[in-house]
């Protein structure tokens, strides 16, 4: 999870009440020492109609869990792998063949190859031809199975307005070589979108009812389109920096979003403002963006609080369930 800055100008929620719809998934992380074992976990996507999951590596409880589910899954690819991967073909089919290949009756719908991948860090090299090694990996087993990776927003140069969101200098070669390869694959862009941390960036300039949804009325005007909520003007500007780059007919998912119930001191993670930010997410996401209209996939992040993420206390308070897997908030996705 990483920030990105656009410069603009009580109920307390027990219990969880959700139904599935065909856009919302939910993330489930697993950086905790007191969770539930996967079985369970299962049965709790399953009873609450949560159709969707993202993991972040191939763990084969989970994946033994979810067998006849029904739950669509992505499957993550460890960003430590990534150089094996890329650099060897048999590497690929290997892991094909162990993680994906025993499980046909999961409903695997996408590999992510890595997790925010920053243009610096030394592993951006190996993304793309991760992504492509896979990708024949899975071509060869007769699957239909795309293979993409997850970014975070920071890799945006310029975001406001939205119209002239573009990807930073830096960041340039990394990404247009990622979409290029998405494009010839026709596999979607994940994207990891918070307007949390936009908002607690530049609190000053941005207002906390923009970010949580419950702006009265327009609050950007971007020539014809209009915006309400920071969480639309984020994905158009990521929308615009693609059009840029020849991706403006790339899918985006949204793999993750989500705002923390505790952890900064009151001055945003609040259980108010994260059930606020959760239900409305859930409801307006059927709807799209202003400049992409139509539902949108989207993974609410996350399924549990996670007691050994860090370094910032507000990463232990993203879960929708305490690990004893009591329900923070009241949500439904009708």
């Amino acid at each position: 999870m990483a920030p990105i800055l656009l410069l603009l100008t009580g109920f307390l929620i027990s219990g969880l009440e959700l139904t599935a719809a065909q856009s919302i998934g939910v993330n489930y992380g697993t950086v905790a020492d007191n969770l539930p074992p996967a079985t369970d976990v299962i049965t709790l996507y399953t009873t609450n109609g949560i159709g969707k999951m993202r993991i972040f590596d191939p763990n084969q409880a989970t994946l033994q869990a979810l067998k006849g589910s029904n739950i669509e899954v992505i499957v993550g690819v460890v960003n430590n792998d990534l150089q094996g991967l890329a650099t060897s073909l048999a590497t690929a089919n290997t892991w094909v063949q162990t993680n994906i290949i025993p499980y046909p009756d999961v409903k695997i719908s996408y590999i992510a190859a890595g997790n925010e991948i920053k243009p610096s860090d030394p592993l951006a090299q190996y993304v793309g031809p991760a992504i492509q090694n896979l990708n024949n990996a899975i071509t060869a087993s007769n699957l239909q199975i795309k293979v993409s990776t997850a970014i975070d927003m920071s890799l945006l140069g310029n975001s406001f307005p939205p119209s002239a969101g573009s990807f930073s200098d830096s960041a340039s070669s990394y990404i247009n070589a990622i979409v290029s390869i998405l494009v010839s694959t026709n596999a979607p862009l994940l994207a990891n979108v918070y307007p949390y941390f936009s908002y607690t960036s530049d609190p000053t300039n941005i207002k906390l009812e923009y970010a949580l949804f419950t702006s009265p009325g327009v609050v950007v005007q971007d020539g014809n389109l209009g915006y309400q909520n920071l969480f639309d003007a984020i994905l158009d500007a990521l929308y615009s920096a693609l059009e840029k780059i020849g991706g403006a007919n790339l899918t985006v998912i949204v793999t993750e979003s989500g705002w923390p119930s505790d952890g900064d001191s009151g001055v945003a993670a609040t259980i108010v403002n994260a059930g606020t930010y959760y239900k409305n997410l859930i409801s307006h996401v059927k709807n799209g963006t202003p400049k992409k209209p139509g539902p949108l996939e989207t993974y609410l992040f996350a399924m549990f609080d996670e007691d050994q993420k860090g370094p910032a206390e507000t990463e232990k308070h993203f879960g929708l369930f305490s690990p004893t897997k009591e329900p923070k908030y009241q949500l439904t996705f009708t």
